[in-house]
């Protein structure tokens, strides 16, 4: 009798987090890049009335009498299904058609890389280019020894002298500038500063990093639609878009939140629904626990 008191307990405790992760979903419904989550549960452990016999020549095979003793939370898993796009014809506003994320970091050199499908990122007053929060969209390009390097994007003056007065993000992340002198070309850096680039082949060009992950369900949330690697998401792979097969970068465009309010309200009945459930649980339990104890009186 006392178990099902404590296998409706698990139960409600099970869909209280559901409803926390519902919740966060639907207030999550218009956030730039968000990926909903999702609970799954998992019985708990059964007590075993009878074991299972196998069959012999003379009897017939018996399964085994089990009892459960509630569930618990199996997973919360992050989805990372492709949210739906909102045209805005502002150019840094870029979104990812395709498995890779931006990088963004807090302070250039620290190693602090962040993931991220927030594509909102604009100019600050020194003119590198930032998300919401001020941190740095990562930049790749190679040195002189063609090693790969990475590099905040200031997208303000050429070092050979005059400044950029527009520019562009093309489907491979390049940064297509134009000189207040009418001369048109890409954004390249030398390890020193950046400087306008009519070579559209150089290894200097400067293009917005991208990286990929093994498992993006092994991403964990930090908090501002940024996510860190783990030990089960795989170390990611950072570079070009083109050179890590991770898609194509398409500007003008946001990526919206995966959140479904249909699905989400529809989850919310569910949870709603088996929360009560278990709470009868418990109090038809305790009904009959109470005529237990009023046999003898």
């Amino acid at each position: 009798m006392l178990k099902s008191l404590y296998s409706g307990i698990s139960g409600m405790k099970g869909f209280q987090t559901k409803l926390d992760v519902i919740g966060n979903n639907i207030a999550n419904v218009n956030t730039v890049g968000f990926k909903k989550g999702r609970v799954m549960f998992q019985d708990i452990i059964n007590q075993n009335i009878s074991g299972a016999t196998a069959p012999t020549a003379q009897t017939g095979g018996i399964n085994p009498k089990q009892v459960g003793l509630g569930t618990r939370i199996g997973s919360i898993d992050t989805i990372h299904t492709p949210g739906s796009p909102m045209t805005t014809n502002i150019g840094t506003d870029l979104a990812i058609d395709g498995d890779a994320y931006f990088i963004v970091t807090p302070e250039v050199g620290s190693g602090a890389n962040y993931l991220t499908r927030a594509g909102n990122f604009t100019r600050d007053a020194s003119g590198d280019l930032v998300n919401s929060n001020g941190y740095f969209v990562t930049g790749v390009y190679k040195d002189g020894t063609g090693a790969t390097q990475y590099q905040k994007i200031n997208i303000t003056e050429d070092v050979n002298g005059g400044r950029f007065t527009s520019y562009s993000i093309d489907s491979n992340g390049f940064i297509n500038v134009v000189r207040e002198d009418g001369a048109s070309g890409k954004l390249a850096y030398n390890g020193t500063g950046y400087y306008l680039s009519t070579d559209g082949n150089s290894e200097e060009n400067i293009s917005i990093a991208t990286a990929t992950v093994s498992n993006p369900g092994g991403l964990s949330k930090v908090g501002n639609t940024l996510y860190e690697t783990t030990g089960n998401s795989g170390n990611s792979v950072m570079g070009r878009i083109e050179d890590i097969n991770g898609g194509h970068i398409a500007a003008g465009i946001l990526e919206m939140s995966n959140v479904d309010l249909t699905e989400e309200f529809t989850e919310l009945i569910v949870a709603q629904r088996g929360f009560q459930a278990n709470a009868r649980t418990i109090t038809t339990s305790d009904s009959i626990l109470e005529e237990v104890v009023n046999l003898k009186r």
